[in-house]
C-alpha cells in the first residue's frame, strides 16, 4: 500500500550562456535514478523547454535519453505556441527511444474547445509514442473540459494526462474516463495524502529537487508509517513555499540544486542569479537549512 510512481520533472542545467551542462543534467539525472524514482520528464516547464535554444533543446533530448538508458521510464515535453511548432518538436523526438511526449496547450493564441480536441488529435497522430496532455491552466490559463477528455480518450495515441492543480475535477478525470487512460497527479502539497487515498500516480518539479525526501516520504508510506510521511511532507511543502517566495524560483531551484552537488544554473535571462547575499538567506531559511543538512548528509 501507498508505494507509489514517481515521474520527477527535471530542471534544465545550464552554463552562463544558456548552453546546455551536460555534467549538471548527468548529476541531475542520476540523483533521480540513484533514489528509486520511476521516471523523468525532460524538457517540461520545470525544464523551462519554451525558454531554451532549439539546438538546446535537441541535445537536451538526445542527453538525456541517452543518460537515462535502461534507467526508467522517460517523457518528454513537447508543446509549444502552435500547432507546427508541436509538430516539428515531436518528429525530432520520435527518432528516440522515449516513453511518451507530454503536450502543453497551447499557451500564446487561446484555442477554443473545438480548436483544442482539433490540436491534440493532429499532434497524437505524427506521434510515433504515447501522447500525454498538459492540463496546466494555472500558466496556459487554458481549462480542459470533462467533454474535452471524454473526446480525446478515444484517439488510440493519446493514453493519459499530466493534470495540476485542479485536484477535485482530477478525481473525476479518473472516476469516468476509461481506467486505461492514464492520469497523472499534479499535486505535490498533499502527495502523502494521495498516497495513502490510492493515488499513485504522481508528478512535478518540487520532487526531482528534493529526491531523496521524495523517497523517505515514500518508504514511509510503504511501512504505512503515516506520521514520517507526513513529515517529509510538510519538508516538502516548505520547500516549495520558500522558492515561490523568494520570487525567482528558478534562480532558487538552480541554487539548490548547486547545493546538491548538481553544477549549472537554471535561471534564463533577463531573470538575474541569486546574489551571495540571497543564497546565505535561502540557506538561513529554515526550509533551505534543512535541505542543505539533508543533502550533506545525502539523507
Amino acid at each position: 500500500m501507498g508505494a507509489g510512481y514517481f515521474i520527477n520533472a527535471i530542471c534544465t542545467p545550464l552554463t552562463e550562456d544558456e548552453s546546455l551542462h551536460s555534467e549538471g543534467l548527468a548529476a541531475h539525472l542520476a540523483d533521480q535514478w540513484e533514489h528509486g524514482i520511476e521516471g523523468v520528464l525532460v524538457g517540461g516547464t520545470m525544464g523551462m523547454m519554451q525558454l531554451l535554444r532549439d539546438s538546446t533543446y535537441r541535445e537536451l533530448v538526445q542527453q538525456a535519453v541517452e543518460m537515462s538508458a535502461g534507467k526508467g521510464e522517460v517523457l518528454v515535453g513537447v508543446g509549444d505556441t502552435s500547432y507546427s511548432r508541436t509538430k516539428e518538436r515531436i518528429e525530432f523526438v520520435n527518432q528516440f527511444d522515449i516513453d511518451g511526449v507530454v503536450v502543453l496547450s497551447p499557451f500564446f493564441i487561446l484555442p477554443t474547445a473545438t480548436q483544442l480536441v482539433d490540436y491534440y488529435k493532429a499532434v497524437a497522430d505524427v506521434a510515433k509514442v504515447p501522447v500525454y496532455l498538459y492540463d496546466l491552466p494555472a500558466i496556459t490559463r487554458v481549462d480542459f473540459s470533462m467533454d474535452t477528455y471524454l473526446q480525446l480518450q478515444e484517439h488510440p495515441n493519446i493514453h493519459g494526462a499530466k493534470i495540476s492543480g485542479r485536484f477535485v475535477f482530477t478525481r473525476q478525470v479518473r472516476d469516468q474516463l476509461d481506467p486505461e487512460f492514464r492520469v497523472i497527479m499534479a499535486e505535490p502539497e498533499i502527495t502523502d495524502v494521495l498516497l495513502r487515498g490510492g493515488f499513485q500516480e504522481l508528478l512535478d518539479g518540487i520532487y526531482a529537487i528534493a529526491p531523496h525526501w521524495v523517497k523517505a516520504l515514500r518508504d514511509a508510506a510503504v511501512a504505512e508509517d503515516w506520521d514520517v510521511a507526513a513529515e517529509y511532507q510538510q519538508r516538502i511543502t516548505r520547500l516549495r513555499t520558500m522558492l515561490a517566495r523568494f520570487g525567482n524560483a528558478m534562480a532558487s531551484s538552480g541554487a539548490l540544486l548547486n547545493i546538491r552537488g548538481i553544477p549549472g544554473k537554471t535561471h534564463f535571462r533577463p531573470s538575474p542569479a541569486l546574489t551571495d547575499a540571497q543564497v546565505a538567506e535561502l540557506l538561513q531559511d529554515p526550509a533551505g537549512e534543512a535541505f542543505a543538512a539533508s543533502s550533506i548528509k545525502n539523507d
